[in-house]
């Protein structure tokens, strides 16, 4: 069964261009590297709620969008592997995007699914 790593972030809705661009990049770069998928999505319903919500979990301002993303990879080993490779990869070197979205609001994380339909 895949491994999973899920992201959760706000990006600016003027930045949401350069975002979608930085992302096409970073996508080349897992997928090339052996990533199974990448996936981005912006938020298209998603209310603001009164306790939790993906808004809240971001802190999300109103000039801003929320995005959830996921990639897959055939095992933990191999997303540790790929993960390793990416860091060091030229394509995503330097700053170019360093000012795209805040990544200290950023939530991420690894998954191992227990059910695939």
């Amino acid at each position: 069964m895949a491994y999973v790593d899920g992201f959760l972030l706000a990006v600016p809705k003027a930045n949401l261009e350069e975002y979608k661009e930085m992302t096409r990049v970073a996508g080349d770069v897992w997928m090339s590297l052996g990533a199974l998928t990448y996936v981005e999505c912006v938020a298209a319903d998603v209310p603001y709620g009164e306790l939790t919500s993906f808004p809240r979990a971001v802190q999300a301002k109103e000039d801003e969008v929320v995005i959830f993303s996921w990639i897959t990879y055939e095992s933990r080993e191999k997303r540790d592997e790929i993960n390793a490779k990416v860091m060091s990869d030229p394509r995503l070197a330097g700053d170019r995007w360093r000012n795209v979205f805040d990544g200290k609001r950023m939530i991420f994380g690894g998954f191992a699914p227990f059910l695939e339909l």
